[in-house]
């Protein structure tokens, strides 16, 4: 639905979507929103002179009422640039429905935005919504209004915040060139999506490989498609449809998609040793079950000719599901990543991140504390250890 095929769109910024749940951080997705603007801030990896918008309805249970929308650039916090607020239209008019399971794109607007500038996108819904899909660890800022806010230069109006974004897929951008295929999509759990980096500061490392691949002067989207507590081989509640069940969705059939980098496999290894209900299901996988996860993943991506790297699974010596059987299971799953040759390439993040005295735990000065996920400094790291040429 609203859909310009007659333009040449590239993903300047993505998220995976997932059902309504409580998550780790508060969010407001199981209650919804009803005479509520809500505002969200997202930066893009890519330039543009128009812009639109990909809203999700995935798992609504009820068609979905957008009753406006305007997209902007950032000034800071819920504040906009004065004179940037876009009203954005679907076929035309100023309100949309999305049945339930689908996604809509807005019209185009004109909206100038170089590559890494942040967009706010500004959503109304003046009836009920139902559980909302969304994206439960956005690690960005967002905000909530009573009313019809979308333009609304005071920030103050908007006192209620959480870190998750709300039934926003996808901001695309057009510049008038032609098509490239050249994005990169950041794919797997909590290790990609940048658990612990720091709130509103992008330091996940799919924003360092992105400034990194510009620096190096060879710029191109990167998009992160992680989604925390993520599994390769099971759907969850709380974490997301399982990575073989995504990865068309979430990688194959963005635009422009050249490569996909892979990092998936840890909770499918660490929720079966311990019992927590927010981990299940837990069921106990062998090795021969992960390594026929990756083939699959491998296969999706060879039918539509991306190429997929494989990242080794970080350790995680510490953690609460750290244990004998887990840490067997993760040398012989990255044995198999490195020396199979299955993966057009391979990113080694376990060798790089690993603390030099101790090879199955994370080095300190890359640990944000719970000894399994990086800091900022460590998912700088990830990023530095790619092999640009293998994208």
């Amino acid at each position: 639905m609203s859909a310009d095929n007659s333009t040449d769109w590239h993903v300047g910024w993505a998220a995976a979507v997932q059902r309504p749940s409580i998550g780790f951080h508060k969010n407001w997705a199981e209650e919804g929103f009803a005479d509520r603007t809500v505002r969200q801030i997202v930066r893009v990896t890519a330039g543009g002179t128009s812009a639109r918008i990909r809203l999700s309805n995935r798992y609504g249970a009820a068609p979905l009422e957008v009753s406006g929308a305007t997209l902007a650039r950032t000034d800071k916090g819920a504040a906009v640039e004065a004179g940037t607020v876009r009203a954005l239209t679907f076929d035309g008019a100023p309100s949309v429905v999305i049945p339930p399971g689908a996604e809509v794109h807005s019209d185009a607007a004109e909206v100038h935005a170089a590559p890494f500038a942040s967009l706010t996108v500004s959503l109304y819904f003046a009836r009920p919504t139902g559980p909302a899909t969304f994206h439960a660890q956005g690690y960005a800022t967002t905000y909530r209004a009573v009313g019809e806010q979308l333009a609304e230069a005071d920030p103050a109006v908007f006192g209620e915040t959480t870190v998750s974004w709300y039934y926003l897929a996808a901001v695309e951008l057009a510049d008038g060139g032609p098509a490239r295929r050249e994005t990169v999509v950041v794919f797997g759990d909590s290790l990609t999506d940048g658990f612990n980096s720091t709130v509103d500061a992008n330091r996940r490392y799919s924003d360092a490989l992105a400034e990194r691949l510009a620096a190096e002067g060879a710029p191109r989207p990167v998009l992160n498609q992680g989604i925390g507590g993520n599994l390769l081989l099971n759907d969850s509640a709380w974490f997301g449809e399982r990575a073989v069940g995504r990865f068309r969705r979430d990688v194959v059939d963005q635009p422009g998609v050249r490569s996909v980098v892979v990092l998936v496999g840890l909770n499918d290894i660490g929720f079966s040793e311990v019992d927590l209900p927010t981990y299940k299901p837990a069921p106990d996988n062998a090795v021969a079950d992960l390594i026929a996860g990756y083939r699959d993943l491998i296969a999706q991506a060879r039918a539509a000719d991306v190429r997929i790297i494989g990242g080794t699974i970080l350790p995680f010596q510490g953690a609460e599901y750290h244990t004998p059987v887990a840490e067997a299971k993760r040398r012989e799953v990255n044995a198999w990543i490195r020396d199979s040759g299955e993966f057009d390439a391979v990113a080694d993040f376990a060798v790089a991140l690993a603390d030099p005295a101790d090879g199955d735990a994370l080095a300190p000065t890359y640990d944000s504390g719970d000894h399994k996920h990086p800091n900022d400094e460590g998912y700088r790291r990830m990023a530095a250890t790619l092999d640009a040429g293998a994208l």
